[in-house]
């Protein structure tokens, strides 16, 4: 099962799946081939108990309403879990949050702790996800080595937090950034990690069993 499966990204074509999501909009993007998807909520998952091998959330917790009852509902409805999220702590000290965007509403997302979620779904793991410097997806930290990326407004679209932080401010920290990397101050502050091929920014992933 995969939870918040929005445009079904992260599913598996080897596995037999069953999407949920909310969002009419979202189902309505899947494309063809990809699995029907349930309308329906992580809080109220309308299957019955251990229905499922594992039980797949990718970047979905922190839009759910209430998060611990839905990670409540992934343990009960299914043997295995894997949540991919972050630790919002780690995240503030990226240099867009730290130079350009610090609005900690924006990290606030992440509605319970790395903790909370590992205790809910207890015994649980939890591993760290460093990210390529080429990461083909485009969350928030993603082009954490292609800053030009974040001034093209298609990304910052499709990234959430930018959608909960007021235009004005999202504007004004495109702008500092885009003239930061036309006088070479981007580079200046981080050019440390032009030499990295990945970086732990926090994603984390959180594996449990039942």
């Amino acid at each position: 099962m995969n939870v918040g499966a929005g445009a079904g990204s992260y599913e598996p074509t080897d596995r037999d799946v069953v999407a949920v999501e909310p969002s009419e909009v979202m189902i309505a993007q899947r494309p063809p081939g990809a699995v029907a998807a349930v309308q329906g909520v992580a809080e109220a998952l309308p299957f019955r108990d251990v229905a499922f091998d594992a039980a797949l959330a990718v970047l979905t917790v922190h839009h759910w309403a209430d998060s611990l009852v839905g990670l409540a509902e992934l343990r009960r409805v299914a043997r295995r879990q894997v949540v991919f999220t972050w630790g919002p702590s780690r995240l503030a000290t990226f240099w867009f949050t730290r130079d350009y965007l610090w609005q900690p509403e924006a990290f606030d997302q992440a509605s319970v702790s790395l903790g909370q979620t590992a205790a809910t779904l207890a015994p649980a793991r939890i591993e760290s996800v460093p990210i390529p410097h080429d990461c083909t997806d485009g969350f928030y930290a993603a082009y954490w080595r292609r800053p030009e990326a974040y001034l093209n407004r298609d990304v910052r679209e499709a990234i959430s937090c930018f959608r909960v932080i007021p235009a004005e401010v999202v504007d004004s920290a495109v702008r500092r950034l885009a003239a930061d990397l036309e006088s070479g101050e981007w580079r200046r502050r981080n050019e440390a990690l032009l030499d990295l091929d990945e970086l732990d920014l926090g994603y984390r992933l959180v594996v449990a069993e039942r």
